[in-house]
């Protein structure tokens, strides 16, 4: 199915079964491939694809398996974060670009915990991907490696006890309403005017959607996994980092440090009053810098 406004097209793609929710701007140029971070989604890109495709780039928005308008597959029916993790959405877009855009080699543009997904598809198939932006890459604050040893028993009893019993079920049900998203985004935001009714609706629609809440409740509890000065490390594609200074929840002071002398790091690039989510905030500014590491490389 495809349906098309004026500048973006939204359609719908089967990965390993499941229903895929995208949206594709311009015929022509280099493809690149936006992707979201926790709950988010595609749309959250609303105000950078009809510009790329405008530039002279084929821009790609991807809502991930279980986020958006994508198929939500119950977590509950495979052990804990065997879904959603960060190995599955790196091959979900190894085979979007092998699938949908032909296998020719790709900038993937990535928001928060998108990032470490766009990273493991550059160490998955290099030969797909030609780099890599971060825009405020999750630190994963709550990973095990990063938690003191006697703090770790307790994150993982309170996260079962999100995960396994109506608590969670009550406390996603706080969090999912116009008020609270709004003021989580407000929180987010340097620049607070950017939190708009639209923008509420545009991330709350998709997360009242059944199975939404399981999704969350299983991420939430994902300490595990990789950590992105991991993948950074390992890639050998080229990595520019953006880094919203207001961002109140990943210390752009934390990501210079641990991102900025690694080899894959061509640039580290710090937007002064912008927060968490730049490329919704500031496109005025994001748009060229995506579209300046792109004719570099």
């Amino acid at each position: 199915m495809v349906l098309c406004n004026v500048s973006t097209c939204h359609r719908y793609w089967t990965w390993k079964g499941h229903q895929i929710r995208y949206q594709r701007s311009g015929d022509q140029g280099t493809p690149l491939l936006l992707v979201h971070g926790f709950g988010g989604n595609a749309d959250h890109w609303r105000k950078n694809t009809p510009e790329l495709a405008k530039s002279g780039h084929r821009a790609f928005a991807i809502d991930l398996l279980g986020y958006g308008y994508s198929d939500k597959p119950d977590p509950k029916a495979a052990p804990p974060n065997s879904i959603y993790n960060f190995e599955n959405f790196g091959d979900q877009l190894v085979d979007f670009i092998k699938e949908r855009i032909g296998s020719e080699p790709t900038f993937v543009i990535c928001n928060s915990v998108g990032g470490l997904a766009g990273l493991q598809a550059s160490i998955v198939a290099p030969e797909l991907v030609k780099g890599v932006q971060c825009i405020d890459i999750s630190l994963r604050g709550l990973h095990v490696k990063r938690q003191p040893a006697w703090q770790r028993p307790f994150v993982a009893a309170f996260q079962r006890f999100l995960r396994e019993t109506d608590a969670g079920k009550a406390f996603f049900g706080n969090v999912a309403t116009e008020r609270t998203v709004g003021n989580i985004l407000r929180q987010a935001y340097g620049r607070k005017e950017a939190v708009t009714p639209e923008l509420v609706q545009a991330i709350l629609a998709p997360g009242l959607r059944p199975g939404a809440v399981d999704v969350f409740l299983d991420f939430i509890s994902y300490s595990g996994g990789p950590l992105p000065e991991e993948l950074m490390a390992a890639t050998t594609r080229p990595v520019s980092i953006l880094w919203g200074e207001a961002d109140p929840w990943e210390n752009v002071h934390e990501g210079r440090r641990l991102f900025a002398p690694l080899p894959s790091v061509v640039e580290f690039v710090s937007l002064p009053g912008v927060g968490h989510c730049p490329q919704d905030e500031a496109p005025e500014l994001v748009n060229p810098l995506i579209e300046r590491f792109v004719a570099a490389y």
